[in-house]
């Protein structure tokens, strides 16, 4: 069974702002026409290749936001829809690991600051495997974490260019009019049904 395709892509929380600004049906052709469960081949070179990543966790009140790093490669893919990293010597806190020990649901974030290749965010549902095969896969580690993955890449348009300081062309700011539309307002199935209000709806509005 695989747990994500179990429950709801949005919760209550998330339907009531989507209602507020009139943004459920494009919530909706996001999820349907971009959420998967199998790595695109775009995906699996940014996560082969990927020195680090974000990973969220929580357990009750206790919540942690960390960053994993290593060389490229230390993000193995070890099935269409499974990636795991190892975790090496640190702090002794344990704080990710210690969350999912509890709870094994993770957000996932891998992006470059590049300012156009898209990120990858995933949920996932991770467990922790100390079993001598599969950590001796990844030098160093101590042990290794493996995440089932539901993925959804999403547009860098506020993403900044790091390697050169470039600003994001797509930032809102005071006196530079409205900024350009991202791609992805320009596909069919989005290009209709944009919120009222979006500041690009009636450019994208065909008969």
């Amino acid at each position: 069974m695989n747990y994500f395709k179990e429950r709801d892509f949005f919760h209550e929380g998330m339907r009531h702002f989507q209602d507020f600004f009139d943004g459920r049906k494009t919530a909706e052709a996001i999820e349907k026409n971009r959420k998967h469960y199998e790595f695109w081949d775009d995906e699996k070179d940014l996560i082969e290749n990927s020195k680090f990543f974000f990973i969220a966790s929580s357990w009750n009140g206790y919540i942690d936001c960390n960053i994993k790093s290593g060389d490229s490669g230390f993000v193995k893919i070890i099935d269409s829809d499974t990636i795991e990293y190892p975790e090496y010597d640190g702090n002794s806190m344990y704080r990710t690991a210690g969350n999912i020990s509890k709870n094994p649901n993770v957000g996932l974030l891998f992006i470059n600051f590049d300012g156009k290749s898209r990120r990858i965010r995933i949920n996932g549902h991770a467990t922790i495997h100390h079993d001598i095969n599969i950590v001796n896969n990844h030098y160093g580690a101590k042990f290794v974490v493996r995440i089932k993955c539901e993925i959804f890449p999403n547009c860098p348009r506020y993403i900044p260019n790091l390697e050169t300081n470039a600003p994001s062309v797509y930032v809102p700011r005071k006196g530079q009019g409205i900024p350009p539309a991202p791609e992805w307002k320009h596909r069919d199935y989005i290009k209709n049904i944009l919120p009222e209000g979006d500041p690009h709806k009636e450019e994208k509005e065909t008969p």
